[in-house]
């Protein structure tokens, strides 16, 4: 059991932003956000997002640095990929 994070190589809301994930479930996931005092209100679909300068504390808590393409490779494996619905943008 294992936790992820991709560098924070996404931008959004005026930030760098990395993607947390587990490669065993999204309860082991949750526990280890919130052991970060990361709000579940990050979670989204398969992963959480979590901004540049939270990076370095989910390393010291254990989460392992990977490239951003491993994280899909990492969520398919494990068959804890969440697409976005389809039809979900706006028109």
């Amino acid at each position: 059991m294992t936790v992820y994070i991709d560098p924070p190589t996404w931008p959004g809301h005026g930030r760098m932003w990395s993607h947390l994930v587990s490669d065993e479930s999204y309860d082991e996931l949750h526990d280890f956000a919130a052991g970060l005092g990361v709000p579940r209100r990050a979670f989204e679909r398969d992963h959480y997002d979590l901004p540049s300068h939270r990076y370095a504390d989910a390393v010291a808590a254990g989460a392992v640095e990977v490239r951003s393409r491993e994280i899909v490779r990492l969520l398919l494996v494990a068959g804890l990929r969440r697409r976005k619905a389809s039809g979900s943008r706006l028109p």
